[in-house]
């Protein structure tokens, strides 16, 4: 399957049933801003670079733009309320969402009355470092990385570092929920195998993996185990 057509355009008409998830995959390429609220070009001043800057506005933009499609309202009337780890969510409404961007390429995640956590990464090999995996990887994951061949720990490191960070994500706590404590494969099918703070989580969420191109490693998160994934392309 080619990668557009696995990320079709998406129907003009769209409905999101509360037993799937929509993954939106998106190019950062129109940082337009005229549907960003005070506070988002607030923030989006605060980056240094002029890239960072442009992603971070396209980013919010189509975000914007979809939670509009779903929701029937313009993309400038969202508006956007956040817990008290930081997380965007919407007031009196069931849609769940969370956004990831990379490399130019950015991934949105939705769904009803769940929570979602996605992650993309451009494959960096100087990223994908021991020292690193040595700060935020449980031991167990230290231990499977450690244990394969060289050639096979890129790919292994972002596997696992974009699985964690979509379940953090999704889960919603921040840093409070420490990388280190829970578990996931460095394998292929994506699993949660264990989690320190909350033994019950294992079987709460699941884990996706996501085919976004050869340069990129991509994750989802799901909270309960949904029947049908969906995927879009925006633009």
């Amino acid at each position: 399957m080619s990668e557009r057509e696995q990320w079709p355009p998406a129907p003009n008409e769209l409905s999101l049933a509360e037993n799937s998830v929509h993954v939106w995959r998106a190019a950062l390429t129109d940082a337009s801003s005229e549907v960003l609220s005070a506070d988002e070009l607030d923030k989006a001043a605060q980056f240094h670079f002029e890239k960072d800057r442009n992603q971070y506005i396209a980013a919010r933009a189509i975000l914007r733009h979809i939670i509009g499609q779903y929701e029937r309202i313009p993309a400038d009337k969202v508006a956007f309320s956040y817990n008290t780890f930081g997380k965007p969510i919407l007031e009196h409404s069931s849609l769940r969402f969370n956004v990831s961007h990379s490399g130019g390429l950015a991934l949105l995640a939705f769904a009803r009355n769940k929570n979602v956590g996605v992650d993309i990464e451009r494959i960096r090999r100087d990223f994908a470092s021991r020292e690193l995996a040595g700060q935020f990887f449980s031991q167990e994951e230290i231990g499977a990385l450690r244990s394969l061949p060289v050639q096979s720990q890129t790919a292994a490191f972002f596997a696992c570092w974009t699985r964690k960070e979509a379940f953090i994500k999704g889960h919603g706590s921040g840093l409070s929920l420490p990388l280190h404590k829970f578990v996931v494969s460095l394998d292929a099918p994506a699993r949660l195998l264990r989690t320190d703070f909350d033994p019950a989580a294992i079987d709460q969420w699941t884990l996706h993996d996501l085919a976004v191109g050869d340069k990129f490693v991509a994750a989802l998160a799901v909270e309960g185990k949904p029947e049908r994934i969906e995927y879009w392309r925006w633009g």
